[in-house]
């Protein structure tokens, strides 16, 4: 019996970015007879396997709703779910060994890294899924192959390495004429195109730029909203303020949701988003994530603050599906003059009025989500194993 054991060198987090080096342990052990059975027959019990290969592999699943065609040539009014899956990412196999010979107990350890090409992210979406697996294939000698698949989750690298962007070459200075010490390493650290790419996100998502949205609607304004920055990274929080004091109508309650919008290939528009279009819903599927709710009724200043969660996958685009992120507004406003204040002891209890006419307004926001260091996600790996009778 041999036992397959494959794990990741990073423990504490299966999450790669794209350009990230996997690296992956691959154990190889004989677990065949116990020992007193070999001592009495006094022969070594060898399993031999003829090679072993490792390789990436990214998989793409849609989903599509075909018409079910009767033996007649009729169209049922019913419709049958057909899944499709293909790879569409391989990257060349790197042979373990060939011909390895284990006897009973002996153990063989051997060690793969790949740097993972560009490729979309890891999404479990409605319509579409991406996801990725290091591939472990191996054949014992007169049986059929078989395979260990170890699952990996890739994020996306949304910021282009520009020449521009490369550390320049410093000039000659006063210390680099002084004598140097012979003890000393003094080469400059390579700086990788992955580290470039964090650092410009980094400077990227930190960056504050405070927007203002006058929100309104036919029957005057409700308020203004502050929104402290338009980026931001998974498992960051959307802060944003509420200012209610330049209102000519009340706000009852509002909520916040932060949804993902699914756009297939064959509904991406090229123009900018359209807020309207994409209020009605049409444009895409919506799946919603966390949420704010607050009544206001009597809040003249509020804030909001939503968590970004650290599974969901940032924002991207590709040749089948174009997947953004967005901040749902709903308002619950009214004209009720039952709601207005109310001159008169401050010890006096007021009775709110049993039904008041309002109207809901719904706004979306687009926002832009790009991915972290990926081990800052806390996704540990406890190795996968696949055992050969």
């Amino acid at each position: 019996m041999i036992e397959i054991k494959a794990k990741l060198l990073r423990n504490q987090s299966s999450v790669f970015l794209c350009g990230e080096t996997v690296e992956l342990f691959v154990t190889f052990s004989n677990h065949s007879l116990p020992e007193h059975k070999i001592s009495q027959s006094n022969v070594d019990v060898l399993e031999n396997l003829a090679w072993a290969s490792v390789q990436i592999n990214g998989y793409c699943k849609t989903q599509e709703l075909k018409s079910i065609i009767s033996n007649q040539n009729q169209v049922l009014p019913r419709t049958s779910l057909n899944i499709h899956e293909n790879s569409f990412l391989a990257t060349e196999p790197k042979i373990l060994f060939c011909d390895l010979r284990l006897a009973n107990g002996e153990s063989r350890t051997y060690y793969y890294r790949e740097q993972i090409p560009t490729c979309p992210p890891t999404y479990r979406g409605v319509d579409i899924k991406y996801y990725y697996k290091v591939s472990i294939a191996t054949q014992r000698v007169g049986s059929r192959v078989q395979l260990l698949q170890v699952p990996i989750r890739v994020l996306p690298l949304l910021i282009e390495e520009k020449p521009e962007q490369l550390p320049a070459p410093c000039d000659v200075t006063n210390d680099e004429l002084t004598p140097t010490n012979p003890f000393l390493d003094n080469d400059r650290k390579v700086v990788s195109k992955v580290e470039i790419a964090l650092e410009n996100l980094q400077n990227i998502t930190a960056r504050r730029r405070p927007n203002f949205y006058i929100i309104t609607n036919r029957r005057g304004k409700v308020g203004r909203f502050c929104l402290f920055k338009p980026c931001y990274k998974l498992g960051e929080d959307i802060v944003g303020t509420l200012d209610f004091s330049c209102r000519t109508i009340r706000c009852v309650q509002l909520s916040v949701t932060l949804q993902c919008e699914e756009i297939l290939a064959n509904k991406v528009s090229k123009s900018p988003v359209d807020v309207k279009e994409n209020s009605k819903g049409t444009t895409g599927k919506i799946t919603n994530f966390t949420k704010h709710h607050e009544i206001c009724i009597g809040l003249l200043q509020t804030q909001m603050i939503l968590p970004i969660p650290l599974h969901v996958t940032p924002s991207f685009s590709t040749d089948l599906v174009d997947v953004r992120w967005r901040l749902h507004f709903q308002f619950v406003t009214t004209t009720n003059e039952e709601l207005m204040p109310i001159d008169g002891p401050q010890n006096e209890n007021w009775n709110g009025p049993k039904n008041i006419d309002i109207e809901t307004m719904v706004w979306n926001l687009p926002i832009t989500i790009y991915a972290t260091n990926p081990t800052q996600i806390f996704h540990p790996n406890s190795g996968d194993c696949l055992i050969l009778k």
